[in-house]
C-alpha cells in the first residue's frame, strides 16, 4: 500500500467547491496576486500534471502540461471537471507502479515517492488557500498534516533556499508550540491567521 494516499486531501478540496460562489471569483487568496478563479485554474492544472506524473505519461500537445495559471484561463466547466480530475489523481497514485522510478511534473523530475509528497502538499495548501479565501473551515488529517509539515519544514531550511524559490514565499514566524498544521503553513510562507481584507 502506498505510503501516502491523496483521497482525504482531494475530497476536502471537492467539499469546498460548493462554497465557491460566482461573486467570490475575483476575491483575493493567501497566494499573492492570485484571485479565487486563478487558484481554481491552478488546481485544475496541477490535478492533471500530477496524474500524468503518476502514470509516467507525457501531457498532450507540446508535452509541457497546463499553461500559466490565470483567472481568464479557468474552464467554464470547472465545477464538473475539477472533481473528476481529482478523482483520477487519487486513483493514479494508488497504482503501485506510480511509486517506482522517477516522475516528472511541470518540467521537474524527482523520485516518484517525493513527487507524491509534492502532490499532497499542493492539494493541502491550496485547499487551505481556497477555504480561507471563501470563508470556509478546512480540515486536514493527522497523517496529511505530518507529511506536509515534514515537507515544508525541510523546504524552509537555509540550504534549500534555491529549491524553495518559486514554490513558497518567505517563511512566516509561527510559535513553536502552535498546532502542527499552523507550523506547516508558516514554513510554507503562509500566515495561519490570514483572512480576506474587510469589505
Amino acid at each position: 500500500m502506498p505510503a501516502i494516499d491523496l483521497e482525504s486531501a482531494a475530497h476536502e478540496v471537492v467539499r469546498l467547491l460548493d462554497g465557491v460562489t460566482e461573486d467570490r471569483m475575483d476575491d483575493p487568496t493567501p497566494c499573492a496576486d492570485t484571485p479565487v478563479a486563478a487558484l481554481l485554474d491552478h488546481l485544475m492544472g496541477l490535478s492533471l500534471a500530477f496524474t500524468y506524473a503518476a502514470r509516467k505519461t507525457t501531457p498532450p500537445g507540446d508535452g509541457s502540461g497546463p499553461g500559466p495559471t490565470s483567472a481568464a484561463h479557468l474552464d467554464p466547466e470547472w465545477r464538473t471537471l475539477l472533481p473528476q480530475r481529482l478523482d483520477e489523481l487519487v486513483k493514479a497514485w494508488r497504482d503501485p507502479d506510480a511509486w517506482e522510478g522517477m516522475a516528472e511534473a511541470g518540467g521537474v523530475k524527482m523520485p516518484a515517492e517525493q513527487m507524491a509528497v509534492v502532490a499532497l502538499d499542493e492539494l493541502v495548501l491550496h485547499g487551505w488557500d481556497l477555504a480561507r479565501a471563501t470563508g470556509q473551515p478546512f480540515t486536514c488529517s493527522l497523517a496529511d498534516t505530518a507529511a506536509v509539515l515534514e515537507f515544508t519544514s525541510a523546504a524552509a531550511r537555509p540550504e534549500h533556499a534555491a529549491q524553495r524559490d518559486g514554490l513558497f514565499g518567505a517563511p512566516v514566524e509561527v510559535a513553536e508550540d502552535a498546532p502542527p498544521f499552523d507550523r506547516a503553513l508558516g514554513f510554507a510562507g503562509r500566515d495561519p491567521a490570514w483572512a480576506p481584507p474587510a469589505a
